[in-house]
């Protein structure tokens, strides 16, 4: 259950409502979810929120699946339920099959793993990755 009380549409303010009719015309969608109605009792928030959101997704040069797909990842480290499940949604929409999904969590976990045992160890970066890759 959600610490706040979730501002649905009817109930919602016209800043909100603007937010929200952006939010369901850019998703092609017709329906408010969760996330953004707990942010909605602070119209600021919500606004800023949708915003970044907007403009990191919206596409670019990496491919709208790969981004959802970061989006999963990132999710699963930070341990959101509620992340997780949504952009598992929004990818299985731009065409994430359960195979994909099942590589996802192998390449996940295998990160967890071997960044746990780099930083266990201590181990110091190598002369060769000191750039990220930029100069090799």
């Amino acid at each position: 259950m959600a610490t706040v009380k979730l501002v649905e549409y009817e109930a919602a303010n016209p800043a909100v409502r603007k937010v929200y009719d952006d939010i369901m015309s850019t998703r092609q969608i017709d329906w408010i979810n969760n996330f953004w109605k707990a942010l909605a009792v602070q119209p600021e928030l919500l606004g800023r929120t949708w915003e970044g959101v907007k403009a990191v997704m919206a596409p670019g040069i990496l491919d709208p699946l790969v981004k959802e797909m970061i989006y999963i990842a990132v999710s699963v480290v930070n341990g959101c339920r509620y992340c997780i499940n949504s952009h598992t949604a929004a990818a299985r929409k731009k065409g994430m099959t359960d195979e994909m999904l099942s590589e996802l969590m192998a390449v996940v976990g295998m990160a967890n793993q071997t960044n746990a045992l780099a930083s266990g160890f201590q181990v110091e970066l190598d002369e060769a990755f000191e750039d990220g890759g930029r100069n090799s």
